[in-house]
């Protein structure tokens, strides 16, 4: 499928795409036959590796980790050793940031508390 038609089906824009393949993240490939422009093709694993960059994208992983991610779980480079430990990495990184993220909300729920009962400053 051609950008468009995968920005689309993801809701990714076609700029957050290029980027995407820029930084690496994902790769297009040209139909050789072709030679008349420079369309990237991008197939299902393309969609599939959109769909997690937004997943680890909305739980706040940057850029860079999410290229960790993707090269442990799709490409050869590392050993089972190796993705086990990024990956083991990764799950501990969120069980930090959902602390987080609880005792945020504790602290909110309490500032409305305090609002409702007329307890602000």
């Amino acid at each position: 499928m051609l950008i468009n038609e995968l920005s689309k089906k993801t809701g990714i824009s076609a700029h957050t795409i290029r980027f995407y393949e820029k930084s690496g993240l994902i790769k297009g490939s040209r139909n050789e036959e072709i030679t008349s422009n420079n369309y990237f093709h991008y197939d299902e694993e393309t969609v599939e590796k959109l769909e997690f960059i937004n997943d680890a994208k909305s739980v706040g992983f940057t850029i860079r980790e999410i290229g960790q991610v993707i090269d442990a779980w799709y490409n050869q480079k590392f050993s089972k050793k190796e993705k086990l430990f990024i990956l083991d990495a990764k799950l501990e990184a969120l069980d930090v940031k959902i602390k987080e993220i609880r005792a945020m909300k504790k602290k909110l729920a309490q500032f409305k508390e305090d609002v409702l009962h007329n307890r602000c400053y």
